[in-house]
């Protein structure tokens, strides 16, 4: 029995907006977590833990349709091929937490938006307006401003952030790739499984046992990251991975938030006035995309 593909055809950017918006509050809290943590536990032993809880999500939202049936794929190379893209571009970026701040971090990461917008017109066919690259560069600039101390000096760890960029960029293609022909739960089925199993090599060799409060956030950043990525599944699913990119830019905001809170870095004015310009610019492509919807 072949998997009921999702529908070409379908598109409802509103959705897919609040579904990358909630995706990246969930990835903002995961982040500033495991950033926590980083110090004292080893990235594979992290990311093990994280898959674990993610295969027990997977199972349980589509278990009412069995968990054999949702993992049946029309392209299961490219599922497979996207799952490992996954693993390997967390690993980057939990490493970049260990040698640079979140907002940094985040903030050359955001050359992600960029990255799908190409991608997505180069590979996918699909196009992007002037108003949606005029959201994203002012969403980049924005970034600019927030980090604008971060790019006085050249130092090679920020090159970390920037692979991990390039990875997620080109990892959100594929997503939209694969809903052309399988189930938003066939997606999240090969997300889990194959990274647990990818994550299973490393994990458990270099375990160091938690203590009660070491297993509390090993399962928050767990959860939070199955949610997450459910999420952007969903958002990439109802509208094309550029319509959505701007929303992207929002992760900037609330990992400001979050630093601010849970490490005592308090945002300056520049800080404010380019989280500032971020939301605008995805307000904008928001209204910009409802008044065209309306109009066709």
């Amino acid at each position: 029995m072949t998997p009921q593909a999702a529908p070409i055809g379908r598109s409802n950017t509103s959705r897919g907006a609040i579904f990358t918006m909630l995706a990246m509050l969930g990835f903002a809290s995961m982040d500033t977590i495991t950033k926590w943590m980083v110090a004292d536990y080893p990235i594979g032993q992290m990311m093990w833990v994280r898959y674990a809880v993610f295969c027990v999500f997977a199972w349980a939202v589509v278990r009412r349709r069995g968990l054999r049936t949702a993992a049946r794929s029309n392209r299961p190379w490219l599922q497979l091929g996207r799952a490992l893209l996954a693993v390997i571009e967390s690993a980057v970026f939990v490493l970049a937490f260990r040698y640079l701040p979140l907002a940094d971090t985040h903030a050359i990461a955001a050359t992600s938006p960029l990255i799908v917008i190409a991608l997505g017109v180069l590979s996918l066919g699909e196009k992007a307006g002037p108003a949606r690259w005029a959201a994203v560069g002012a969403g980049f600039v924005g970034v600019l401003l927030i980090v604008r101390p971060g790019f006085r000096e050249l130092d090679w760890t920020l090159l970390i952030p920037l692979a991990g960029a390039i990875l997620w960029g080109a990892y959100q293609i594929l997503i939209r790739l694969c809903s052309r022909t399988d189930t938003p739960d066939t997606t999240l089925v090969w997300s889990a499984f194959v990274a647990f199993g990818a994550t299973t090599l490393v994990g458990p060799w270099q375990w160091i046992w938690p203590d009660a409060k070491g297993w509390a956030l090993l399962l928050a950043i767990a959860s939070l990251g199955a949610l997450a990525h459910y999420a952007l599944i969903k958002a990439l699913d109802y509208a094309e991975a550029g319509s959505v990119q701007p929303y992207s830019y929002t992760l900037l905001v609330f990992v400001t938030i979050l630093g601010a809170i849970v490490f005592g870095d308090i945002p300056d004015h520049w800080t404010l006035a380019g989280a500032a310009v971020i939301v605008a610019s995805g307000l904008y492509t928001w209204h910009h995309e409802r008044r065209a919807a309306s109009s066709s």
